[in-house]
């Protein structure tokens, strides 16, 4: 790790870190906090996904619905009108729009074979959104003078990277210049998250492996093909599933590649001096082995 101690990270002239966790534990708050101090460049994955290497797909989607309409056909080929997609850090929603949800079709669904295909083109996005963290680390002091830096992933991070593996590619390259930080949740934040999710179901990204286990399941267990399914209810369904599967995947990056913070404890940073002293006690924490 790159602050091996509290007292390195207190002493760092240049503080990075790496936030990962499920959506709704606080990464983007703390991340846009940070940011607003002035003194901190905000990396969001989810935002380098949707413009660098998922606009034209976003944007390409709108234009083949707009296709099927005849004035906005018209004026698309004339060139008369531009689509695009308006993503912000704060609306993330034209990607989880595209990746959409498998089922039927008169429900909002999609086939799964459509369905797996954004899948795979997501996880390519978001293994190279990752990989680039280093380049914005540099960036953003060169270029704009920011000392300290804050890198807000996507909750998928975990389907795409083996916390076992010392060599792992993208945690290799994450904690070679940042420190990660893994925020945990309680038992009672993973029910408000299923509840919250369950109130409004939204797109997720899955790894390969188990989006294919878990479609298999629920067909079989519910007696369904696969124009039957409600894809709100499958989508449902499987947060739940993601929930158990992710737990152990947070756990291993945070034992082998950096440390943990609570999710109790990130509520209650309202600034630079907070944050600083959550890292600083993780950091102490690691080194009593607790």
């Amino acid at each position: 790790m790159i602050y091996e101690t509290a007292q390195d990270w207190r002493s760092a002239v240049n503080k990075r870190v790496v936030l990962f966790a499920m959506s709704g534990l606080g990464k983007t708050h703390v991340s846009n906090l940070l940011r607003d101090a002035g003194s901190w460049f905000h990396y969001s994955i989810d935002y380098r996904i949707g413009t660098r290497y998922m606009g034209e797909y976003i944007a390409d989607n709108a234009k083949r619905e707009a296709m099927k309409v005849p004035f906005l056909r018209d004026l698309l080929m004339t060139d008369s009108i531009y689509i695009g997609s308006n993503i912000t850090f704060n609306n993330l929603s034209p990607v989880s729009t595209y990746l959409g949800k498998p089922g039927d079709p008169a429900r909002g669904g999609m086939a799964m074979a459509e369905y797996a295909r954004r899948q795979a083109q997501f996880r390519r996005a978001e293994m190279a959104a990752l990989l680039d963290t280093g380049y914005f680390i540099d960036r953003a002091q060169d270029l704009y003078g920011y000392p300290n830096f804050i890198c807000d992933t996507g909750g998928s991070i975990c389907e795409w990277v083996d916390a076992n593996d010392p060599q792992d590619e993208i945690l290799s390259n994450l904690s070679s210049r940042a420190l990660m930080v893994w925020i945990r949740g309680t038992e009672s934040h993973t029910e408000e998250l299923i509840r919250r999710f369950d109130k409004a179901p939204k797109p997720m990204a899955y790894q390969p492996e188990f989006l294919e286990r878990v479609w298999s399941q629920y067909l079989n267990e519910n007696y369904l093909s696969e124009g039957d399914v409600d894809p709100d209810a499958f989508i449902r369904w499987t947060y739940a599933q993601a929930l158990a599967h992710r737990q152990p995947r947070y756990e291993a990056m945070a034992r082998n590649w950096g440390v943990t913070v609570e999710a109790s404890d990130m509520a209650t940073i309202r600034d630079e001096a907070d944050f600083s002293a959550v890292i600083a006690s993780a950091l102490e924490t690691r080194a009593k082995g607790a």
